[in-house]
């Protein structure tokens, strides 16, 4: 009687960006026993959407970012808001997208797209998300004058610049932004055409043979449960151990820091570690912008 899990969030800014930083911060950070156990229910969800016995489609509604983005990976298929935006934030905050990115974005983009978003933490469009193969299909959800209009914050109308490198899918910049951004706030959302595209893809599954369906997601699914299971329970023991040294500075700098300045200072930190200095809580205030006098 079931053909699919839907697996999506409510509203329509986010799917998921992952942890709760703010409890990060105040909690977590420097209590890696408890982080320890916080990431084993983390696993246990990823490996239960892994291992469900009906295709899981993943329904993004807004950002899918850090765990969000592992989470929808896990999934079988996506179907996204045109609006929302994929990507990881870990070596920016602290931390490493080992909860699965590591595991699965390559099986979907190639080593090296996936190198670039792991490490430089630079963030795709739903345009280009799909193009890269990512996800399975994306719908309109901003309306203007009653009639749907794709996202206006994107190129759509070039595929590449004049030296001939792609844009198509990028964020517009400069003005062109700025113009989109106030024809954005004149619209309304409405997520009936992201529904109707889940519901498409379902249908499509309904006209399958459900044993054989479980049975080629199953296969599939190896490619990423040879990596998941493999270094799962290593990665939980690092991400733990993590929050006594880089995830405490980044978690609290992120927290604490100004809407404008929530980053430590990566250059004064690889300076010290070249001197061989021992994280501590001097360490700390020295490179996290929460601690910057107003003279500074």
């Amino acid at each position: 009687s079931v053909v699919a899990v839907v697996f999506t969030a409510v509203g329509d800014k986010a799917f998921c960006t992952g942890g709760n930083t703010k409890e990060y911060a105040e909690y977590y950070a420097g209590n890696p026993q408890e982080y320890s156990q916080y990431m084993r229910l983390f696993n246990d969800m990823v490996s239960a959407i892994l291992k469900c016995e009906k295709p899981v489609v993943c329904r993004v509604n807004g950002m899918r970012i850090g765990g969000g983005q592992e989470i929808g990976m896990a999934a079988d298929f996506t179907v996204s808001s045109d609006m929302a935006r994929f990507g990881q934030a870990g070596p920016k905050h602290g931390s490493a997208a080992i909860g699965g990115a590591t595991d699965f974005l390559h099986l979907f983009i190639g080593i090296e797209r996936a190198m670039n978003s792991l490490t430089l933490c630079e963030p795709w469009t739903a345009h280009q998300a799909f193009h890269l193969g990512l996800i399975t299909d994306i719908a309109p959800v901003l309306k203007l004058d009653g009639k749907f209009i794709p996202n206006p914050l994107v190129v759509l109308d070039k595929y590449a610049d004049e030296y001939g490198k792609p844009i198509f899918g990028s964020m517009k910049t400069g003005e062109e932004l700025a113009q989109a951004k106030a024809l954005m706030a004149k619209a309304e959302v409405d997520l009936s055409k992201l529904d109707d595209a889940v519901n498409k893809l379902i249908a499509k599954l309904l006209h399958t043979f459900p044993n054989c369906t479980n049975k080629t997601l199953s296969e599939v699914r190896k490619k990423k449960l040879e990596h998941w299971d493999k270094n799962k329970e290593s990665s939980r023991e690092w991400l733990a151990l993590n929050m006594m040294t880089e995830a405490k500075a980044g978690f609290r700098a992120f927290n604490y820091g100004s809407k404008n300045d929530r980053e430590i200072d990566f250059i004064k930190l690889r300076l010290l570690l070249a001197e061989g200095k021992e994280w501590n809580e001097a360490m700390h205030q020295t490179i996290s912008p929460q601690f910057k006098t107003e003279k500074a």
